[in-house]
C-alpha cells in the first residue's frame, strides 16, 4: 500500500490576519507544512495542488472524510479553514493536526475562536516577510506530532471534540454499509438502475447488467465515490464476487484505503476462495486502524469457512484450531462494540460447535439476545437482528420463537447471500445435536427454508 494520504486545510497565497500581520502560506505550505508531511511518510493533499475531473467541493469534501490525516492551519482564522476542520472533526475521532503562526517574538498571530482556542495546535514562527523563520526546527516538530497520530492509529486517541464529548458516537459499525444507500445521495437515475440489475433473478444475467454500468464511467477518479460505493454493494448482493473484488482494486486510491472499502474487499477475497489474501487484508485494516466488530467479524467468518473446510477434508487438528480462532475473533469484534450483536451470535454457535460446548457460550448468550433486543426496541433492526434472535432461539431449543424470528428477519429487506449465511449457522448446530441422537427435524426444516430464499 501506499503512503497514507493527509489532506493540507489552510488559505493559499499571502493573507493578512486580524491583526495586520501579512502571511505567505505558500510558503509556509512549501517550507515546512509539505517537506513535513513527507518526512512522516506521508502524501500531502493541497487543493491547488490537484485537478478534479468534478465539481471542486465534491472533491474537498471526499478528501476531508477519506483521506487519514489531515493538518488545518488556524492563523488567519479563516472562515473556510473552520469550516473545513468542523466537518473533520465531525467524521474523525482523531489523526487532525493544528498548528498557528507567532511572530518573531512569540506573540500569537492568530486571533483564534473560543470554540477552538482550547484545542492544542503547534506554533510556527514568520520572519518579517510573513514566511516560516525556522522552517527546519517546526518541520520537525510537525513531522514527530503525524508519527505519533501514525504511532496510536490502533490506540483509542480523540482528538475530535465531538468524540471527546459524546459517548458511543458514531452508530454500530456493521450498519454503515446496510444503510449506505438510505443515506447516500446522489444520482438517482444510477440508484434506480443499479436496483434492477439487483432485481434482476438471475445472478449472472444482474452481474452482466452491472458490469455494462460499469462501463458507461470512462473513468473512475471522476465519479462520485457514493456511485462506486452502491456499485461495490451490488455486485455483492448478486454474489459477483470477481467483479466486486475487480473493482475495489480499480478504484480511486483514496477511496479503495477506506476502513469500509477494505472490508468488503476482505469479504469479497473470502467469499471468492482467497481466504489467505482475505485475512491478510482484514488484518492490515487492524493494524491500521484498530479493532471494530466489522472487521473482526469478516475475519471471524474467513476463519470459520477455513474451520469447515478442514472438517469436510478430515483435518481434525487443524479444524479445532481454525475453529478457535473464529470464536476468538468474533469474540474479539463482540467485545469492541457490545451493541453489535452479529459477532456476538457467531461466536455462540461456534462454541455451541466445540466438543465438549464451550463453557463462556452460557455466559455470553444472555449478553447477546439483550443487545440484539435493545436495538429492535430502538426501532433500528433489521434482517440480522431477527435472524439473531431466531439463532438464539435454535440454540435454546425453542422452535416456535426460532420460527417467529425467522418471519420477522425475512420479512425485512435482505440480500441473496444473507438466509444461506444463516443457514449454515443453523445446520453448524443441527449436525451437532443431530450426532448426539437430538430431535431435531423442526431444525432441519428451518434450514431447508433458508435455503430456498437463495434465488
Amino acid at each position: 500500500m501506499s503512503n497514507a494520504l493527509c489532506f493540507v486545510l489552510m488559505p493559499f497565497g499571502i493573507k493578512s490576519t486580524q491583526q495586520g500581520t501579512r502571511v505567505d502560506f505558500d510558503a509556509v505550505y512549501q517550507q515546512l507544512i509539505k517537506p513535513a508531511i513527507e518526512d512522516a511518510g506521508m502524501q500531502p493533499i493541497r487543493a491547488d495542488e490537484e485537478k478534479y475531473g468534478g465539481v471542486i467541493d465534491k472533491a474537498m469534501y471526499e478528501r476531508l472524510l477519506l483521506c487519514d490525516y489531515a493538518v488545518a492551519d488556524l492563523t488567519t482564522a479563516n472562515a473556510n479553514v473552520f469550516y473545513e476542520l468542523g466537518i473533520r472533526h465531525a467524521h474523525r475521532r482523531a489523526s487532525t493536526t493544528l498548528l498557528f503562526a507567532q511572530k518573531s517574538d512569540d506573540t500569537s498571530c492568530a486571533n483564534l475562536p473560543f470554540d477552538v482556542n482550547s484545542l492544542r495546535a503547534l506554533p510556527y514562527q514568520l520572519d518579517n516577510h510573513g514566511k516560516p523563520l525556522n522552517p527546519t526546527k517546526n518541520k520537525a516538530t510537525l513531522t514527530q506530532q503525524l508519527q505519533h497520530c501514525r504511532a496510536q492509529a490502533n490506540e483509542d486517541v480523540k482528538d475530535s471534540p465531538l468524540f471527546q464529548l459524546l459517548q458511543d458516537y458514531p452508530d454500530i459499525q456493521h450498519r454503515k454499509t446496510d444503510v449506505f444507500r438510505e443515506q447516500a445521495r446522489y444520482s438517482e437515475s444510477l440508484k434506480e438502475q443499479f436496483a434492477q440489475a439487483r432485481a434482476v433473478s438471475n445472478k449472472g444475467q444482474a452481474a452482466e447488467q452491472l458490469k455494462q454500468l460499469q462501463h458507461t464511467f470512462s473513468n473512475l477518479a471522476e465519479v462520485e465515490p457514493g456511485v462506486l460505493i452502491d456499485l461495490m454493494l451490488s455486485y455483492r448482493a448478486v454474489e459477483a464476487w470477481d467483479c466486486m473484488i475487480n473493482l475495489i482494486e480499480h478504484l480511486p486510491e483514496l477511496l479503495a484505503q477506506t476502513v469500509m472499502v477494505q472490508e468488503q474487499y476482505g469479504f469479497a477475497l473470502n467469499r471468492d476462495g482467497n481466504s489467505d489474501k482475505a485475512e491478510r487484508v482484514l488484518k492490515a485494516v487492524i493494524k491500521r486502524y484498530g479493532p471494530s466488530s466489522e472487521t473482526f467479524g469478516i475475519l471471524g467468518r474467513v476463519y470459520k469457512d477455513r474451520w469447515q473446510a478442514a472438517r469436510s477434508a478430515g483435518e481434525d487438528v487443524q479444524a479445532k484450531r481454525f475453529l478457535t480462532k473464529a470464536i476468538n475473533s468474533y469474540l474479539d469484534g463482540f467485545n469492541s462494540d457490545w451493541r453489535d450483536a452479529y459477532p456476538g451470535v457467531n461466536a455462540v454457535t461456534l462454541m455451541e460447535a466445540m466438543d465438549p460446548p464451550d463453557p463462556r457460550r452460557d455466559q455470553l448468550l444472555p449478553v447477546v439476545r439483550y443487545a440484539v433486543e435493545r436495538k429492535i426496541e430502538s426501532g433500528s433492526g433489521d434482517f440480522w437482528d431477527h435472524m439473531t434472535l431466531a439463532e438464539l432461539a435454535v440454540i435454546g431449543s425453542d422452535p416456535d420463537a426460532a420460527q417467529a424470528h425467522l418471519d420477522d428477519a425475512i420479512s425485512c429487506d435482505y440480500e441473496n447471500w444473507n438466509p444461506k449465511s444463516t443457514a449454515k449457522n443453523f445446520d453448524i448446530i443441527y449436525q451437532k445435536r443431530h450426532a448426539q441422537g437430538q430431535q431435531v427435524g423442526w431444525l432441519k426444516e428451518l434450514v431447508e427454508q433458508l435455503k430456498a430464499l437463495d434465488v
